[in-house]
């Protein structure tokens, strides 16, 4: 499958919307997601296994056989639902749509007990499915609290509807339909509650930017140690189906996908991801920052890949937790960044890749800056010129802005190459793709062909006037350990063109350094009686 953006199909927003406002009313805006997910996932699950049944009926003839062959050997699928509709030629959706099947009540009293008969539908898939098990039966649509329905049949039976809208075959929707639709939704329940979502969802296309020039060979292994719905790993998944399909190779090992995510409707989402893809890895959940699931020993487990895409500018987490440290994780001369845990987590990265692994990591543009220019101390800074110093760092793409849902700021990418070739030894490849963006309403959008140009651009160290630029560690030494390609590539006409986001965030740092400043000369003064 080809794997590209979707920045402008507006109608499976309006689907997932129509879908929540089926139910408006009968939880609170920020739970309604805990109800419709699992039925999105389930009508994925439902049309996939229609695809896979299909399949097997042109090979042998019909679908009463392909049924009949399926439950005999459930191998022949990637997974098994059991259910059948009564007319074999009818959708399986159908099933948790009317409560017609071979086996369940009759039709007319489904609707009297449509959240027990659904419950039931669900755990007798994930009864059928072992790795399906604490994902899909984890919502009980029966449930009452003090006697009363948390969501009664009426409002299922409208969500059901509305969830019946669209098919979600392989070939329907993009691959990351789950990821999207927790983070669409997420983003419209924040709006209308105003508060801010609090979670970052990589947009598809910075995923394929990412997946493209990571350039993952048959059998690696990836992981994300914050992989929220699993997107950035599917995606590296299917890139690699697509270079081999250009290569003509149809049989290929595939890449085992590694992943830990802390919120557990999201580990969930995580797995249904790798599952209906039919990949192989494994999704632990917990804090990766205080304890990574996978280790070797007295050390983290290594990886050919990382992506990630941890959340921005955390301040969770001080100096105590580094010090904690037994993974040998934060080196000597690196270490606490400070209060925000950006290059915290590209040092948990750099220790979890192989020797001649490589990392693509998105992080906020203050990343890249904060610090520089300024002849107070900073460690943020010290840790960011360790990186350099060390030539770790392959390159950095500066993104547009408004392409992330819950903030405007437009993210950089920071790529990591534990063993750079000799040609890109003691150099930097930075990209400024800040212009690289199609308007869009309420979010802008990178289109296919600026996907391949940043890709293309970046993996061929091809530098452009105003795009790219090959910039020595020496230079970015002069300039303070500043990494952001705006410091360096200017695409105004005459000017240089430099976004709001990195503006603001430039002028917070001044004015914490000058509080700090202002601490210090007051307590100089009172100890000298002024």
């Amino acid at each position: 499958m080809t794997i590209g953006s979707n920045g402008t199909d507006k109608s499976l927003e309006s689907w997932i919307w129509d879908a929540a406002c089926s139910i408006r009313g009968a939880k609170d805006a920020a739970k309604y997601k805990e109800f419709i997910l699992p039925l999105i996932f389930t009508k994925r699950l439902c049309d996939v296994f229609d695809d896979e049944i299909a399949r097997i009926a042109k090979e042998v003839g019909s679908r009463s056989k392909a049924f009949k062959l399926v439950k005999h050997d459930k191998k022949l699928v990637r997974f098994y639902l059991p259910l059948e509709p009564k007319n074999p030629d009818d959708t399986i959706w159908s099933i948790i749509r009317t409560g017609k099947d071979t086996v369940r009540a009759p039709e007319d009293k489904y609707l009297e007990k449509l959240g027990q008969e659904l419950t039931t539908y669900l755990r007798a898939i994930a009864d059928a499915n072992p790795l399906l098990k604490g994902i899909v039966d984890r919502v009980d649509f029966n449930a009452t609290t003090h006697g009363q329905r948390d969501l009664d049949d009426d409002r299922l039976s409208n969500l059901i509807e509305a969830i019946s809208a669209k098919r979600l075959g392989l070939s329907d929707v993009e691959p990351d339909i789950i990821g999207r639709s927790y983070e669409y939704l997420i983003r419209k329940f924040a709006e209308g509650s105003g508060q801010s979502a609090g979670e970052f969802y990589t947009p598809a296309e910075v995923g394929i930017i990412m997946a493209r020039i990571m350039d993952v060979e048959p059998g690696m292994e990836i992981y994300d140690p914050c992989c929220g719905s699993a997107g950035l790993l599917v995606k590296c998944e299917l890139a690699l189906a697509e270079k081999m399909s250009l290569r003509s190779k149809n049989k290929f090992a595939p890449a085992r996908l590694y992943g830990q995510e802390n919120e557990p409707g999201t580990w969930a989402m995580a797995n249904m991801n790798m599952i209906i893809h039919d990949m192989e890895g494994e999704i632990q959940i917990g804090d990766t920052f205080r304890k990574p699931k996978f280790r070797q020993g007295n050390r983290l487990q290594t990886f050919d890949r990382v992506v990630a895409n941890p959340m921005w500018n955390q301040t969770e987490f001080k100096e105590k937790d580094y010090d904690a440290d037994e993974l040998d994780r934060f080196p000597k001369g690196a270490g606490f960044p400070g209060n925000k845990a950006d290059w915290g987590w590209m040092q948990h990265i750099l220790a979890s890749l192989k020797p001649n692994g490589r990392a693509a990591v998105v992080l906020d543009t203050g990343a890249a800056s904060r610090g520089s220019g300024n002849a107070n101390t900073n460690k943020e800074k010290d840790v960011r010129r360790w990186f350099v110093e060390q030539d770790l760092i392959e390159g950095v793409i500066y993104l547009p802005e408004n392409l992330f849902y819950n903030t405007s700021a437009p993210g950089i990418i920071i790529f990591l190459n534990n063993s750079k070739p000799k040609e890109m030894q003691g150099r930097l490849f930075l990209l400024n793709a800040s212009r690289e963006f199609t308007k869009g309403d309420p979010k802008n959008y990178i289109s296919d062909e600026a996907i391949i140009r940043i890709a293309d651009t970046f993996t061929s160290w091809k530098e452009e006037e105003k795009y790219s630029r090959i910039v020595t560690r020496e230079e970015i030494a002069k300039n303070d350990f500043n990494i952001s390609p705006s410091r360096y590539i200017h695409t105004g006409v005459g000017e240089e063109y430099r976004p709001i986001g990195e503006i603001v965030e430039e002028l917070n740092v001044l004015d914490e350094e000058a509080k700090a400043t202002d601490a210090s000369l007051k307590t100089i003064l009172a100890r000298i009686g002024v």
